[in-house]
């Protein structure tokens, strides 16, 4: 992912349980000789600028060499990604190639048998790749997905409007974060963009300030013990409501989407607010969903979630994840091939240029010209922990539960005590 990541690097993912989906009718692609005609169905979410165009190119410039290969692209938004997939992987049929974010949701793919052990088909060539990046996708000493991007979630902020309402200093503890929120409003500056449709942005602040209460360890016991109902966990939701009551969001947050014309990443893009919290793609969705399709450049900042007055957590411990790709049960035996060309140090090269992109591999991280990806990666390489996303580190169900507990908290339907106990019930139940 970054320039400058150290493989010292520490991963703490949290354990994930293993229910396995019901499986129907297999489906699946053509499978056998690499010579007969094949359709590689390949699904993902880069279905925006600047990446959208770049996947397309590749798949057309590998048909282009592979007679009788065929590339099916279908780009989906996050959410109907998420949704259509889970539809798939129920009826046994999963695209032969599609987005993955490893962790829990990977490994109940694996336990229901629909996804491909790609260790020995990736092993010439996976020594490439950021060892710290293949994490999320290897699974008992196996791999079973390929990432193509490594990063973290920080606050973006807008420097033109900290420095009219006389911030000069991005804040390094939470109660800065919250003094400078109350500072915007004075100015007259919605201090925060926020997708409270879409659930998962909201997300973000609860775990990170789980880790910043509890540490690491807090979210690696509660997944042991399938307890969220803590005190460092009701504590995180405490906080976080203490941000909710400055109402902070943009007027009509709560249907708002992230990538949508008026959604959080449009808000940033266009000006409309402050800061956003969010990961290292957010540059360029702000840029792609904004009306100049060029975002706010260079008064775009960066800075790591702060601080936490008396918590166990340290400042240097980062919260997210990479993209990938995961080989479904039944996909061509092409497949495997094609996602060895995009995973190549040329492919990689022209993804991080884009600057939409942190490449996995090590040759290709001199590609990084963005300041903002810069930044990021910079933050990484000092980074002393790292949890993946909890709505893909714990099972689907509990991520998911996860992701409406918080979102409750945030429309103030539910207590910070109410939530870990509804939580604490969807993860006994797994």
């Amino acid at each position: 992912m970054a320039a400058h990541l150290s493989r010292r690097t520490l991963f703490g993912l949290v354990g994930a349980g293993a229910g396995a989906y019901l499986l129907g009718a297999c489906g699946g692609g053509d499978s056998g000789d690499p010579d007969d005609p094949q359709t590689i169905n390949w699904w993902h979410i880069q279905n925006t600028e600047p990446m959208l165009p770049v996947w397309a190119a590749m798949a057309k410039e590998y048909q282009s060499a592979h007679d009788g290969v065929t590339v099916k692209i279908q780009p989906l938004e996050n959410e109907a990604f998420k949704a259509k997939l889970t539809t798939a992987t129920q009826a046994g049929s999963p695209p032969d190639l599609f987005q993955s974010w490893g962790g829990g949701v990977l490994k109940q793919q694996v336990d229901a048998g629909l996804v491909k052990d790609l260790t020995d088909d990736v092993k010439p060539w996976v020594g490439s790749l950021l060892p710290l990046a293949l994490e999320p996708y290897t699974i008992d000493g196996r791999i079973y997905g390929v990432p193509f991007d490594l990063g973290m979630v920080g606050f973006w902020y807008n420097k033109d409007h900290f420095a009219k309402a006389g911030i000069t200093a991005a804040p390094t503890t939470w109660a800065q974060l919250l003094d400078a929120v109350t500072k915007l409003k004075a100015a007259g500056i919605v201090p925060v963009a926020l997708a409270g449709k879409d659930k998962w942005p909201a997300h973000f602040y609860w775990a990170y300030l789980v880790m910043r209460i509890g540490g690491l360890g807090a979210l690696q016991q509660a997944a042991k013990d399938k307890n969220f109902d803590t005190p460092d966990f009701v504590a995180a939701g405490q906080r976080f409501k203490e941000l909710v009551d400055l109402q902070p969001f943009q007027k009509g947050f709560l249907g708002a989407e992230f990538g949508s014309p008026d959604g959080q990443a449009a808000t940033m893009g266009n000006g409309g607010a402050a800061m956003e919290l969010m990961g290292q793609w957010a540059p360029s969705v702000q840029a792609s969903s904004s009306t100049s399709k060029k975002g706010i450049g260079d008064k775009l900042g960066f800075f790591p979630f702060p601080a936490v007055d008396g918590g166990k957590g340290a400042a240097t411990e980062v919260f997210g994840g990479g993209n990938g790709f995961a080989v479904g049960k039944d996909a061509p035996a092409s497949t495997v091939d094609f996602l060895k060309t995009l995973l190549s140090v040329d492919s990689q090269r022209t993804s991080a240029a884009t600057g939409a992109v942190l490449p996995t591999v090590t040759e290709a991280t001199s590609a990084i010209t963005d300041v903002n990806n810069k930044a990021v990666a910079q933050t990484l390489a000092s980074a002393t922990g790292f949890q993946l996303y909890l709505d893909q580190a714990y099972p689907p169900a509990v991520g998911q539960q996860v992701n409406d507990s918080v979102a409750a908290l945030v429309a103030g339907d539910k207590s910070a005590e109410q939530i870990v106990k509804d939580i604490t019930a969807v993860a006994k139940s797994q």
